[in-house]
């Protein structure tokens, strides 16, 4: 794949974040895709799986937004940084809401296959989202 190619496809996958289209879901992931989450001993699969995942964090967040900031691609990976956005408004990991916002970034590795995600590692500052929402205290 092109780095044009994969830059139109992370485009549309950030879009898809944002609006949990599941339309686009089942464009961009192939129904056999591994996302590997943190905190999960077991990987989510395929387009529900993604939904899934980011149900949880609206969830949390009803009003997250992700921010793409950056990417390098190299053949079928894509490494992607993320600013993820949003106000605590509902419970998250058992913390219930505190109105804080929170801007946390990500690193997420991708593997591409005929212009589909096939798999994701995610990486997000989790540590960092916790101490934003007073749930871990600062170092």
């Amino acid at each position: 794949m092109t780095l044009a190619a994969n830059k139109l496809i992370m485009g549309s996958f950030t879009e898809f974040i944002n609006s949990a289209s599941e339309t686009l879901a089942e464009e961009l992931i192939a129904s056999d895709a591994i996302f590997h989450v943190p905190g999960r001993t077991e990987p989510m699969r395929g387009p529900a799986g993604y939904i899934a995942i980011i149900a949880m964090m609206r969830n949390g967040f009803p009003d997250i937004r992700w921010t793409l900031e950056e990417m390098i691609a190299e053949g079928d990976k894509v490494a992607a940084r993320f600013t993820m956005r949003g106000t605590h408004q509902g419970t998250f990991f058992g913390v219930p809401p505190t109105g804080k916002t929170i801007e946390v970034q990500a690193m997420n590795f991708y593997r591409l296959s005929g212009g589909r995600i096939i798999e994701e590692r995610g990486q997000p500052d989790m540590l960092g989202l916790l101490q934003q929402i007073e749930a871990v205290s600062p170092a």
